[in-house]
């Protein structure tokens, strides 16, 4: 790729070459990005698409990076993110429209502070809004479709187009998304009027249980696996005898078995090493396969 080139296509959009990764991501671990790319706009995400797409060149989009976990070798290519389209606004009959790089967190205190309720169950959630479409992302019985209305995308091919609820596909930890790789500009929730005191006595109690039983004093990917039927990911490692166990830089948490933190400088492939031990000890143990919710990206070292 001819970086001068590069500089004068996409002049206005703030971008950084061989950019390491491990500067975004919430494990604190990951290889460079060829190219790490700030858009401002849909139309900036749209011409770097086009770019990419015109060039040969590969593309993905980063979101918040909390459940992420990118590969010590890093990402060809150009890794767009979405931190810069974070605009939060009130649309009528109780809407409200989040950019795709705002912090749902940030989001969920925005909507308290408007009386706007259906969005409590994710005070405590740390992805960005796109992020949290592309996986349903859920907690403490609540999930993103709950009050999802709809999401504005823009296609690997450069194309507008707003989704709807239906058109999403949603199910746990899951939307069409993750198939068709459609980038989230924004998405537009339906909520109801709600009482302050309420809605803000739910959430203090939400965030308690968050900091109470989660390791937030250290990195992590958040959960780490998705929760098997029939089972709880964090009892399984329990019993198994695995809590506390090291691989490199990375600790299953001894405060909450279903996390994984980096406890000493870990890399990349120290965490996935780690998941992988996890898998197969669960499998071989109860017969149970544990899936990965966390995202794993990018090439090996």
């Amino acid at each position: 790729m001819n970086q001068e080139e590069i500089r004068q296509v996409l002049v206005d959009i703030p971008l950084r070459f061989n950019e390491p990764l491990s500067n975004y991501t919430y494990t604190k671990t990951g290889g460079p990005a060829d190219v790490l790319i700030f858009p401002k706009t849909k139309e900036e995400v749209q011409k770097v698409i086009t770019y990419c797409n015109t060039h040969n060149i590969p593309w993905l989009c980063l979101g918040n990076a909390s459940n992420l976990i990118v590969r010590d070798g890093g990402i060809r290519g150009f890794v767009i993110s979405l931190e810069k389209i974070n605009q939060v606004q009130l649309e009528e009959n109780n809407l409200l429209t989040a950019g795709a790089g705002a912090k749902l967190i940030d989001v969920t205190y925005f909507a308290l502070d408007h009386r706007l309720s259906g969005l409590e169950f994710a005070c405590g959630i740390p992805g960005s809004i796109g992020g949290a479409a592309y996986m349903n992302a859920g907690a403490y019985g609540g999930e993103l479709v709950d009050a999802f209305e709809s999401c504005d995308v823009v296609f690997p091919d450069g194309t507008f187009q707003t989704l709807t609820k239906n058109e999403m596909d949603f199910s746990y930890r899951h939307s069409i998304l993750q198939e068709n790789h459609a980038v989230v500009i924004s998405v537009t929730f339906n909520l109801t009027t709600g009482n302050f005191d309420t809605m803000k006595a739910k959430m203090d109690e939400l965030t308690h249980l968050r900091e109470s039983k989660q390791p937030l004093e250290y990195p992590s990917c958040g959960s780490v696996f998705k929760r098997p039927e029939g089972h709880f990911t964090g009892q399984l490692i329990q019993e198994a005898g695995l809590q506390g166990k090291f691989w490199g830089g990375a600790q299953i948490s001894e405060k909450h078995a279903g996390f994984i933190v980096n406890i000493n400088q870990a890399t990349a492939t120290d965490y996935i090493n780690l998941i992988k031990y996890i898998q197969k000890t669960i499998l071989e143990k109860y017969d149970v396969v544990l899936e990965t919710e966390v995202r794993i990206i990018g090439d090996e070292k």
